[in-house]
């Protein structure tokens, strides 16, 4: 047996009491040779939070001492919660609850260890979701997760210092005279700058730093993009040996590359994406059959004929992960010759593509296929493009619909205006025909117990300086639902293929909900008049989603639910989606922004080979096994937080962009907003259309002098009896912006 594996096997014996290092040898019965090879270890363990050295030097479990290891997340007010880390074999914990004051030296994100107390912590608000989870103490960091963090440069008359930009970090970090930094140009006061912090030991003490790059202005565009590219790890531009490789890749499909493969490029095939996409992954086709069935093809671009493993483009693109869509700008997880080029599926251009065939008799699934594809997208459509043509009749009004850009189209690419009426009805009849299969494969879906999670969004707009100038509230309408249905029979089918034959492989996993998390949101429910029975059943949790479709705070009810499931993420093992009520779940469609599609598209080319005997591809490798998986499962899973994280910063800080240059307006915009919670120093609000919340403070509602009735619910004047009640659909206006803190506030509309 290995030392290491020794060591721990002493600390978890019964009757084992804490020892110190010289102790844990003799007991080890080490000869003097040996010792340094304990010290080396005991320092790799407590390095790892497995172990913890508690008084008079002695070493134990963390278990063993009320002490837990995780990761800190911080919350605006100062307080935080400890995520724990399990080890293998152990049932998921809790988090841990953690006062502001007891935070430590801690900093969002860091690896800590935690003393753990007798006690148990309360709900944080009487309409919050929470209580019943343990209450600790930071005691020490094992590892901080940002040495450098970005800020606004700020002075007093005696020293210089920098407000972090998240606002979860509440201490300014001291900084010397810029002047002396060694920057060029000198970083002034009001400009975003990097800092790095020193080491933080007292809590009661601001952090040091050195500030080490310069921004730009503060709240300027490109400032903030910046520091979001900073913060988040993400680089807009690729290494040099990726652009190489990148280069030499030809920029049209040639005909040794239509070797094996089924040939549907005079199948009418076409693309249905938003206005603004760049690149285009997955088509649809649609024929049908001598026997009056109709087959469907799902195309999904071949970025695995492009990109091949131990390639410095593959290297990279597992690095990143996936692609990150901040507002205005993407950072691509390929080159740009990929994946607006060479794999985008441009109109009236041929791309290779990996297919999922599905046959319908009478409307029913009867077969599924799978094969390598070339096809030639007939049209791009856009979303408001496809749903005209599923709602309008008149063909002369969809042909007059505004065009995508045309820099987004491909450069082939033709308006609607040029098609002839023929060309019109055709393309009316494939979609409604995609859309009579994908509506009645979604009312099964959702018989068969499939949450309609699905949310509003609001795309945020910027001008040509990136000043967030517009926002649009975007529904998932008909022909959203219809690329979705086929999407999701796509991916389901993949994963059921590759368990079948058990390929190693990636599948996309959504666990079940804990029982407590919904016992606490049921709890929330009631303090909104929502009554319901048990969330455990699905039934239930389909019937609640269906009254919030109509309820006043049924987007702000809906978000919460979300968060009281658990997150999808990706795993070597296919347990199944509960959110999909799917056993066999994967993700196929989208290899041009995700690297774990273009995994399961080499595993795509395993199955053809091996069981179906197809040739494998030019340069065709596959040196996966389910070990190999799982780690990529992980990492996936994290770049995707990453990026999700970095997405909602990026539409935070737009948001607040563009009510920030609402407040500077003559004409103030008025937005329609619904009271969502009542309290005696004002209300908080809703704006569903920009989905939106801030505050509307007692200070600003000048007419009258309002009280907080009994109840709690409603704010009174007490000459005029007018009532502002929770729920109610009111006008606002924007009334202040603090960039910093992230708050927005609002008045009354006159």
């Amino acid at each position: 047996m290995k030392l290491r594996e020794r060591l721990l096997a002493l600390l978890r014996a019964p009757d084992y009491a804490p020892l110190t290092e010289p102790e844990i040898a003799r007991a080890l019965g080490l000869a003097k040779k040996e010792r340094d090879s304990l010290a080396f270890e005991t320092r790799q363990l407590l390095a790892a939070g497995e172990i913890v050295r508690i008084k008079q030097d002695r070493l134990c479990r963390p278990r063993d001492a009320d002490l837990v290891t995780g990761r800190i997340q911080f919350r605006q007010g100062g307080s935080a919660f400890v995520i724990l880390e399990n080890r293998p074999g152990e049932a998921a914990k809790d988090a841990v609850q953690i006062s502001a004051e007891d935070t430590g030296v801690a900093i969002h994100g860091d690896r800590v260890v935690v003393r753990l107390s007798d006690e148990v912590s309360r709900p944080r608000g009487p309409r919050s979701v929470g209580g019943g989870e343990p209450i600790g103490r930071v005691i020490r960091i094992l590892e901080r997760t940002h040495e450098t963090l970005t800020g606004n440069l700020q002075r007093t008359k005696l020293f210089f210092y920098v407000v972090p930009d998240d606002p979860r970090f509440i201490h300014d970090i001291y900084v010397p005279d810029p002047a002396k930094a060694g920057l060029r140009p000198v970083p002034a006061i009001g400009d975003k700058v990097v800092v790095k912090l020193h080491e933080w030991t007292q809590r009661h003490v601001n952090p040091e730093g050195t500030i080490v790059a310069r921004l730009g202005r503060t709240h300027e565009p490109s400032a903030e993009l910046a520091a979001i590219f900073h913060k988040y790890r993400l680089e807009p531009g690729f290494p040099d040996d990726v652009v190489r490789e990148a280069a030499a890749l030809p920029t049209r499909v040639g005909l040794a590359e239509l070797f094996g493969r089924l040939d549907y490029r005079n199948v009418p095939t076409f693309t249905i994406d938003p206005d603004d996409a760049k690149d285009f992954d997955d088509a649809l086709s649609v024929e049908t059959l001598p026997t009056g069935d109709v087959r469907v093809g799902i195309h999904i671009a071949d970025v695995s004929s492009y990109v091949k493993p131990g390639t410095a483009l593959d290297r990279e693109a597992q690095r990143r992960g996936n692609s990150t869509y901040l507002v205005g700008t993407v950072v691509p997880m390929l080159p740009e010759k990929l994946s607006n080029g060479l794999c985008s599926l441009v109109e009236s251009e041929d791309r290779v593509t990996k297919a999922v065939l599905l046959t319908f008799h009478k409307g029913r699934l009867s077969g599924t296929a799978f094969a390598n594809t070339v096809i030639r997208s007939r049209k791009r459509l856009t979303y408001r493009q496809a749903y005209a043509f599923l709602k309008e009749d008149n063909l002369e009004k969809i042909r007059h619909l505004p065009p995508p850009p045309a820099h987004q189209t491909g450069a082939t690419g033709r308006a609607l205006s040029a098609l002839s009426r023929d060309e019109l009805t055709d393309l009316q009849h494939w979609i409604r025909q995609l859309w009579d299969l994908a509506a009645r494969m979604r009312r099964e879906r959702m018989r068969n117990g499939s949450l309609d999670l699905d949310m509003p969004e609001v795309k945020i707009f910027v001008d040509a300086q990136g000043y967030a100038d517009r926002l649009e509230r975007i529904e998932s309408d008909e022909s959203h639902q219809l690329i979705e249905e086929f999407m999701l029979a796509a991916n389901e089918a993949v994963a059921r293929v590759t368990k079948q034959h058990r390929l190693p492989s990636l599948y996309r996993v959504h666990d079940d909900p804990d029982e407590e998390k919904l016992q606490e949101y049921r709890q929330l429910l009631g303090t909104f008049g929502v009554t319901v029975g048990d969330l455990t059943q699905r039934s239930e949790i389909m019937r609640l989603l269906n009254l919030l479709k109509t309820h006043p705070q049924g987007y702000t009810l809906r978000i919460q639910l979300l968060r009281s499931l658990r997150k999808a993420v990706y795993r070597a093992t296919p347990d199944g989606h509960y959110g999909l009520a799917k056993q066999d779940y994967t993700h196929f469609t989208s290899p041009i922004r995700r690297y774990a599609d273009l995994l399961v598209h080499r595993v795509f080319d395993q199955y053809l080979i091996k069981y179906l005997g197809l040739p494998p591809p030019r340069g065709f490798q596959f040196g996966y096994n389910a070990a190999r998986m799982e780690s990529l499962a992980e990492h996936l899973s994290l770049t995707e937080q990453n990026s999700m994280e970095a997405e909602r910063d990026s539409q935070k800080v737009k948001l607040l962009e563009f009510f920030e240059r609402e407040v500077a307006k003559k004409k103030k915009s008025v937005f329609a907003a619904v009271i969502t919670d009542v309290r005696n120093h004002g209300l908080f609000v809703e704006l569903p259309d920009a989905m939106t919340f801030g505050l509307i403070h007692l200070s600003t509602m000048g007419d009258d002098l309002y009280q907080l009735n009994s109840a709690g619910t409603a704010l009174i004047g007490r000459r005029s009896k007018r009532r502002l009640e929770l729920g109610q659909k009111i006008s606002v206006v924007t009334e202040r912006v603090d960039r910093f803190k992230r708050q927005i506030d609002f008045r009354l509309s006159a």
